[in-house]
């Protein structure tokens, strides 16, 4: 079925096609310095409207569009007036603008309906952004973002055969055809194992992801997943590249009767002693473990996490899956040399997810060791979302005010700016850090570089302090 579908149209108009529907100039956030742009004279709040007469949908348009040497662009300034511009560079020189939005359309959103969906487990009445299900293919090549295939057309299959738009990072959960439609509860979720023939086909290669949800694709239909998955990486053709087997995360915001059950301790354990076998199997057949499972699991489990190496080229540490290991190895390098003192006394809170907790206690007793110096490590539980064992991303600023008020923060407490709204300072239940900071009459810092955070706590880094208490 899907290697049938045959593009026959001039290659020069395949890439950036002429559209004809509504395409919003490109607004630009910011202008690096000394770059082509700057010299050129834009700024902040100037938009591109077309290059070579091209309108671009989105930034990666905008890349293919300035491979070019000579660029006629026409631009839309602050003022709202349009100035034509012509330039000539080297072909791979980049102009050095920054945009506010990377879509410069219509984002896709997701048309299925799954219970375990995380956008349909929050409360009412937060910033809209909260409640946005994208499930756009475009996100997923830029930023790694999971989408479903279930609402591409035709010409979205056609760009990204024509753009190459390789890996993208699919949500598989299941191969089984009626488990996946039960799970996203759309009929068109049926034909992943073809759509990813497709991919074969089309020498587009896949991340696919599997959200365990107990009792519905788990056990042999997982197992088989896996198996039907690890077909599509041949050694001569390697489509699906990893599996990152994900446990389902539930809120107390979920809708009733939705049939899903909670990850035990017991239950996160058999799993894992099911997946280390497929592991095993599969390093034999294929030279790869192919499938990695989600920290939590481990966290969950109680069981210490697998060394670094097996993760191999950790390939989907952005999606959970080894990134707490990668964190505790990166810790471990940075508390190799530690001063045996420090000139001013000092006493510091850290702020993580209860959920690992108990992987940084060894982090924290190393530092305490440093005469002068006390390193508070608190593992708070999520009041907000109802969960006792919870992630640090998901903890709010109504988490930090029940957990840590009253309690001897010290001078100040650390967060990661993975709680935070990326650039700003709102949590994810709209409150911001001046409000948290107030609650607790503390001063909070955001520690935003993994490598700097032992140095942040010492006391003797450049890390941005956020907010000071007053």
């Amino acid at each position: 079925m899907w290697q049938e579908i045959n593009f026959k149209e001039d290659y020069n108009d395949l890439l950036i096609p002429n559209i004809n529907y509504p395409i919003n100039p490109a607004e630009i956030e910011s202008v690096e310095n000394n770059s082509i742009a700057a010299e050129i004279g834009f700024e902040s709040g100037d938009s591109i409207i077309s290059i070579n007469g091209k309108k671009p949908r989105d930034l990666i348009d905008y890349q293919i569009l300035i491979s070019e040497e000579m660029l006629d662009i026409s631009v839309l300034d602050k003022n709202k007036k349009i100035h034509n511009i012509s330039l000539e560079k080297d072909q791979d020189d980049n102009l050095g603008i920054k945009f506010k939005d990377a879509l410069f359309d219509n984002l896709k959103q997701c048309n299925n309906k799954c219970p375990f969906c995380f956008i349909d487990q929050q409360p009412n009445g937060k910033r809209k952004s909260l409640y946005i299900k994208d499930d756009d293919y475009r996100l997923s090549f830029l930023y790694g973002s999971y989408l479903t295939l279930t609402n591409l057309n035709k010409e979205d299959w056609h760009r990204i055969s024509t753009q190459k738009l390789s890996p993208l990072f699919i949500s598989v959960h299941a191969t089984d055809p009626k488990t996946r439609e039960q799970l996203l509860k759309n009929k068109k979720a049926r034909q992943i194992l073809d759509q990813i023939e497709w991919f074969e086909h089309n020498s587009i290669q896949i991340h696919a992801q599997i959200v365990v949800c107990p009792n519905i694709n788990d056990g042999k239909v997982l197992e088989k997943s896996i198996y039907e998955l690890a077909k599509f990486h041949k050694k001569n053709i390697k489509t699906v590249l990893s599996t990152a087997i994900v446990p389902v995360g539930l809120t107390k915001f979920r809708p009733e009767n939705d049939g899903l059950i909670s990850i035990s301790k017991e239950y996160a354990r058999k799993t894992i002693k099911q997946v280390e076998r497929i592991q095993t199997s599969l390093q034999k057949s294929l030279g790869t473990r192919f499938c990695w499972l989600a920290d939590e699991w481990y966290l969950i489990a109680g069981i210490k996490l697998p060394s670094y190496k097996t993760y191999e080229n950790m390939p989907q540490e952005s999606n959970g899956v080894g990134s707490i290991r990668s964190f505790l190895e990166t810790l471990e390098t940075k508390t190799k040399s530690l001063p045996e003192k420090i000139n001013k006394p000092r006493k510091v809170s850290w702020i993580v997810g209860k959920l690992v907790y108990e992987a940084l206690i060894p982090t924290v007793e190393k530092l305490n060791n440093i005469e002068a110096l006390t390193v508070n490590l608190f593992g708070l539980p999520s009041v907000y979302w109802g969960q006792e064992q919870v992630v640090t991303g998901l903890l709010t600023g109504e988490d930090l005010i029940a957990g840590l008020q009253n309690k001897d923060l010290g001078e100040s407490i650390y967060i990661p700016s993975i709680m935070l709204k990326l650039n700003s300072d709102l949590f994810l239940d709209d409150k911001d850090i001046t409000e948290v900071s107030n609650k607790l009459k503390t001063n909070i810092h955001v520690l935003y570089d993994t490598n700097d955070i032992i140095n942040s706590l010492i006391g003797i880094s450049n890390t941005k302090k956020i907010l000071n208490y007053a």
